[in-house]
């Protein structure tokens, strides 16, 4: 199993990480979770040891089953979790103050839950669910995050950077505080290479990537007339003729790629795998199926430059989010 250096640390974090929002059972639906454990002990079994989980994932339904995967495998992984706004809105948006989203007892009290799902006294990585730059110079954040650091409850402090806002940080970054960021990158999705990327190699930010395969727009499994159970939040995000569109975004991708491989969810994985700026990549998966599938995927490695930038034509300005 592949594994990168994660920020200033001496710690090693597999390249391939495990997504467990949809776990949590929340806005995913289909989950079960005797599925969920068997998937995430089968993670652990084949060396994946970076797991991303968060507070609002079933309101700690997903810590919940991390914590209980880690005791049940003897062994020890790495946790990252997230702080959500007080506000519990996704992104944060710009009129939105600290003290409404994260004062600083919030911070602190947040991640005393998260410790308590997961049954543990630390969490390697806590980040903040979203984030306003404007808040960067504040300094109630930061002396909640040098706390829970001095009292050893968190390792490393990072921040989920807003949908495609990947700038929306860099400020918060300057200050010495933020060991990681987790941002939007995929083959539709591609602006943090522009200025994320190069900042966080300067300063040796680990880079978490999430949504490599578009909530499922870049599996293949996303056509015009697919269906979702009532209550999945891809009902929304699929929204219109929006299927239609990727579903015709797809073939064309793919048609540049025939030569590389038949499968759109490896292109999506490989083509986030090529860039050195990126520590570790966290598909959402729900099965040992797409566990594997993965797996496989990230081990046959990054592509050349010639079909990176036969990809990189196929970036898409939209945001499904809205």
């Amino acid at each position: 199993m592949i594994k990168k250096t994660f920020a200033k640390s001496n710690d090693e974090v597999t390249f391939l990480g495990f997504g467990c929002w949809g776990i949590g059972k929340s806005e995913w639906m289909g989950a079960t979770d005797s599925e969920s454990k068997k998937a995430l002990l089968r993670a652990i079994e084949e060396g994946i040891n970076f797991f991303d989980t968060a507070l609002a994932y079933g309101n700690g339904h997903s810590e919940q089953l991390v914590g209980e995967a880690e005791k049940e495998s003897g062994k020890q992984i790495f946790i990252a979790s997230k702080i959500p706004s007080k506000k519990n809105e996704w992104p944060a948006n710009d009129y939105s103050t600290l003290e409404e989203s994260f004062p600083k007892e919030y911070i602190i009290e947040s991640t005393e839950k998260s410790l308590r799902n997961l049954q543990r006294d630390h969490i390697d990585l806590m980040q903040f669910h979203v984030w306003n730059d404007k808040w960067a110079d504040r300094d109630e954040w930061k002396e909640a995050v040098e706390q829970l650091k001095k009292e050893g409850k968190v390792r490393f402090f990072g921040i989920s950077i807003n949908d495609h806002e990947p700038e929306n940080g860099i400020k918060a970054g300057k200050t010495g505080l933020i060991d990681s960021f987790q941002v939007i990158f995929n083959i539709f999705e591609q602006n943090p290479m522009i200025r994320l990327f190069p900042f966080c190699k300067k300063n040796n930010i680990a880079v978490i990537a999430r949504v490599p395969f578009d909530e499922g727009a870049l599996t293949g499994n996303i056509t015009h007339n697919v269906i979702f159970p009532p209550g999945d939040f891809r009902n929304n995000y699929f929204q219109g003729k929006r299927r239609s569109e990727v579903e015709l975004r797809v073939k064309h991708i793919m048609d540049d790629m025939k030569d590389e491989t038949e499968n759109i969810a490896e292109a999506a994985l490989r083509f986030v795998a090529s860039f050195d700026a990126v520590t570790t990549i966290i598909p959402g998966m729900r099965s040992e199926r797409n566990l594997l599938a993965n797996i496989t995927s990230v081990e046959k490695g990054a592509f050349s430059k010639d079909v990176i930038a036969r990809l990189r034509v196929h970036k898409w300005d939209k945001n499904f989010y809205e």
